[in-house]
């Protein structure tokens, strides 16, 4: 019995949890939430819009919309190109002889003026889409 007075020599291990590997692993599963989560969400409209909040906002399929953006200045955007009235005309037109049941999204400044976003609406419905969305985004819970 020589020499088992001094320790683990032969026994029971002690388990130890490495951190490191765990570490990595959690900021792994982070970023890829975050890299998800971002493309979720994501709008054909131009950047730069603070969009109005509302209650009863649902999730939006962005697949066979044509966003139609609306700035505060009141100039209006095919997607992401700024065009003219008489250009938004003729989009529409060719958006609806390419797919006669297309979607079309109003994405608008919350503080544009009420007319122009009017106005994108009534040329829209006068063109025959039927399925035309405003877009906003969700209102917090108390505000």
């Amino acid at each position: 019995m020589s020499g088992s007075s001094g320790g683990n020599s032969g026994g029971k291990k002690k388990a130890r949890i490495e951190i490191i590997p765990l570490i990595d692993v959690i900021f792994f599963l982070l970023a890829t939430f975050v890299l998800f989560t971002l493309s979720l969400n994501k709008s054909n409209g131009i950047t730069g819009i603070a969009q109005p909040a509302a209650d009863t906002g649902e999730p939006r399929d962005p697949n066979g919309t044509v966003t139609v953006s609306v700035t505060e200045a009141g100039t209006i955007a095919w997607n992401k190109d700024f065009i003219s009235l008489s250009e938004f005309i003729d989009r529409l037109k060719a958006y609806k002889a390419a797919d006669p049941d297309g979607r079309i999204l109003i994405n608008s400044d919350e503080g544009a003026l009420f007319n122009a976003a009017l106005y994108v609406f009534d040329e829209a419905r006068k063109t025959g889409f039927q399925k035309i969305f405003i877009e906003t985004k969700v209102r917090q819970p108390g505000k």
